[in-house]
């Protein structure tokens, strides 16, 4: 048994094909069986099953899996760390959120960031929930995840940064406009922009809803916060979201839109996911803690935050 058989089987697991692992490594699909073949003489059992569409692990395989993807993606992350306390700031900082997170919430520290480590390269992967951001970090492809806090995830810690307290966008000419704040019974009686189906903070609004009593009215989903913020401009409909940084200032600009606070609703948290804080490069951790500084402006200045390494409390271990 070898770590490249290891690799190649955790390959063939999540693309469900021989062949298919064949082509990405320009190698022959005998050449990968033997590959499996080796792992189940040294397991003593059979570790995939062929089906009329592929190949899927059998319940020993599926445990072997889950015991390779761990034990790679920790040993990736080491060498890379190796690497990286070798390099010095010629390395990298690989980062998975939603389309719209960086404009939000990190575009300050990335040009901090790039400041302080002209060498470094910041590396940004769109995913659409937070299960495919958990996904993500499990494999070893990213080293942080913005995603929106919940539950415990196996292997993962989660730490949050900020809380978003929930706001309705609706034009100024809208009847609601000039309300201090939206209650439950408002909600209840406007045409509604949902949030992505699959996404946590629909999630969570959706139990949020759902404990209120709140039925929703809707004709029209999106695929993120900006697109709805958009649509609620329009006069589509109205859009409950966070209140995303710099809300407050556009509105004041002149903007065609009111956020209105949503008092009845718990807040979002939003923050990191990491597979083990300790493990993070010094370049990981440094960015992550430059985020965290923008998410707090009242904490001092996002650059003087290169110098510090400000813990964020973890929630999930």
């Amino acid at each position: 048994m070898t770590f490249d058989d290891l690799r190649v089987f955790v390959a063939v697991c999540q693309a469900g094909s021989l062949s298919a692992v064949a082509r990405d490594l320009s190698c022959t699909q005998s050449a990968v069986s033997q590959h499996v073949k080796r792992l189940e003489r040294a397991t003593g059992v059979q570790l995939l099953e062929r089906r009329p569409r592929g190949v899927v692990p059998t319940p020993e395989g599926r445990v072997l899996r889950r015991a390779a993807v761990d034990g790679i993606a920790g040993l990736d992350l080491a060498l890379r760390r190796l690497g990286e306390l070798a390099r010095g700031d010629a390395g990298s900082v690989r980062v998975t959120t939603g389309a719209t997170t960086v404009r939000h919430f990190m575009s300050e520290a990335v040009v901090a960031f790039r400041t302080h480590h002209p060498g470094a390269i910041l590396e940004f992967r769109t995913e659409t929930s937070s299960r495919s951001c958990f996904d993500a970090l499990a494999e070893g492809a990213v080293d942080l995840a913005w995603v929106t806090v919940g539950g415990p995830v196996r292997g993962i810690e989660q730490r949050p940064v900020v809380e978003l307290p929930w706001v309705l966008a609706v034009r100024a000419d809208d009847p609601l406009a000039h309300r201090p704040r939206i209650t439950a019974a408002d909600l209840a009686a406007v045409r509604h922009i949902r949030l992505p189906e699959n996404s946590s903070s629909r999630g969570h609004l959706d139990t949020a809803f759902a404990r209120l009593g709140i039925h929703l009215t809707s004709d029209t989903s999106v695929a993120d916060w900006d697109t709805a913020i958009l649509l609620a401009g329009l006069g589509v409909g109205h859009a409950v979201v966070p209140a995303l940084p710099g809300q407050g200032s556009a509105e004041a600009a002149g903007s065609p839109l009111r956020f209105l606070p949503l008092p009845d609703l718990p807040p979002l948290s939003v923050g990191w996911a990491v597979r083990r804080w300790e493990a993070l490069t010094p370049l990981a951790r440094a960015f992550a803690n430059l985020v965290g500084q923008q998410c707090r402006p009242a904490s001092g200045d996002v650059a003087a935050a290169a110098a510090d390494d400000v813990d964020l409390d973890p929630v999930v271990q």
